[in-house]
This record gives C-alpha cells, structure tokens and sequence, in this order.
C-alpha cells in the first residue's frame, strides 16, 4: 500500500492515519452479487474479512472474482483462504478461479459436503486469520453440508442459507431436511447472544444484516413450532435455481470446471 512521504522520507501523521482507516474499513467488506443484464445475478453476499493484511473470503461468486481481487489489491490484504458456507446451487463459486490467479490460496468447505477443497472442515474447529479466530458450526439441513462462521471479535455470525432475514434456506434437494435445519438453527445460531449480527449468503429485499435476537423474535418460519415448519417447508413449492445444472459439477469440484 502506497503511503504519501514528508521531506525526510516517513509517512505523514495524516497519511498513517488514512491507511490506518482503509485497514480497518477493510477488516470487514460486505460484497454483493445483484441483478445482472442478463439477469444472471445470484443476490448473493460474499464476505471478506481481515487482520493484520492477512484475509479471508466467504462465498465468492465467479462473475464477482474481479471486483473481490480489487477490493484486496487496494486495501493491502492478502488472501489466505476461500471458504463456502455450502455447495451452492444458485452460483458457481469464484473459489477455483481466486485459486487460479493467487497461487498457495487455499479452499475449505465442509466435510459434510462432499466436495473438493484443500481444507476440510468440522464442527468445533476455528480458522485463523491474524489475531482473529472464525468458529465453525455445523448447521445442516438446507444441504446436508452447510456451515456458519462465527466471529466473537466482530460479534458477528455468517449464517450461509441456514439462516436468511426473515426466512431460511430450502430444504428440497441436496440432501435437505427440514427437520435438520429447524434444529441447526435453534440449537446453534438461536443459542448465540441476541445482540450477534446475522450475515446471510443471500438477500432478495435489499436488506444486509439481522440480529439473532431479531429473528428469534419474529422470523416467519423458524418462529413456529417444529411441525408447523416442516410442513410449511414442505408446500414452497419453489422452482429448481436456473443455474443448478451448471452451478452443482462445477462447486463440487471446487469451482473448477
């Protein structure tokens, strides 16, 4: 990172300060994948999160991995690992070709999920970035290999499809369960502190965060009781993703393709 000079050859007081801010500006990045030309766009959000220049990425998309290197080049970080919260059917994930153009990248994704990554990851492990720890959860039930992130240092929890504002992940393919993903939810992101902000993988409504206390209290679905949820569940009725023909092989081999 470029840093302006004074006469004697040593950054600013003002100049340090600016790259002291676009460090931690960068310690956290919100990144999202909305509506293309073509209509192609996912809706979703990928994460970059940092400490001390070394970084992390949650759930790139492959048509975003340009915009994703930018946003690394010009806040000084390097890129240590990519990791998915699931085998995403609505997108190809930008892993493989982050992987192609940063060499000694890593990937991780669950072990649950049968798919090719460098790292394979299970609950109760931690992944380390600079002086900050992301917690692995197991939260299965919208595919049989889902993982949440959580970070007491931000006092944040990035929720993939497990959890969304105001709903949840399908249950209808990739080995879904209904059942699974009301206990996921319940029994490990509704155990967090209230005040933890929820980062899904996708939003349709323009909205970026929740709480878990927030949704505790009044998300649609996963505010009634087990039955009731399975069986609301069970009548969606929703169209299979556009792109899970292309997007499953291709995420399954690490986005590689």
């Amino acid at each position: 990172m470029l840093t302006r000079c004074t006469a004697r050859g040593l950054p600013s007081a003002r100049s340090l300060s600016a790259v002291a801010e676009r460090r931690r500006a960068a310690e956290f990045l919100q990144l999202f994948d909305g509506d293309a030309p073509d209509g192609g766009g996912s809706s979703t959000y990928t994460y970059i999160l940092a400490d001390g220049g070394a970084a992390v990425i949650i759930d790139p998309v492959l048509e975003q991995v340009d915009r994703d290197l930018a946003a690394l080049s010009a806040s000084g970080l390097t890129l240590t690992l990519a990791v998915n919260t699931h085998c995403h059917a609505d997108h190809i994930t930008g892993t493989g070709e982050l992987k192609r153009r940063l060499p000694g990248l890593r990937s991780a994704i669950a072990r649950a999920a049968g798919a090719k990554a460098d790292v394979l990851l299970e609950a109760g492990e931690e992944i380390g970035f600079g002086q900050r720890r992301l917690r692995v959860l197991e939260t299965p039930g919208h595919t049989d290999g889902c993982l949440s992130f959580y970070d007491p240092s931000l006092g944040a929890v990035f929720t993939g499809d497990a959890l969304l504002i105001g709903g949840c992940g399908r249950t209808d393919f990739q080995g879904g369960s209904s059942e699974r993903l009301y206990r996921s939810v319940h029994e490990q992101l509704f155990t967090l502190p209230d005040e933890t902000t929820v980062y899904p993988a996708h939003d349709y409504k323009g909205r970026r965060s929740s709480t878990i206390g927030a949704e505790k209290a009044s998300n649609p679905r996963l505010t009634k009781p087990l039955a009731e949820f399975v069986d609301l569940m069970a009548n969606l009725n929703l169209p299979y993703p556009r792109k899970i023909d292309a997007s499953l092989p291709a995420n399954l081999a690490c986005g590689v393709f």
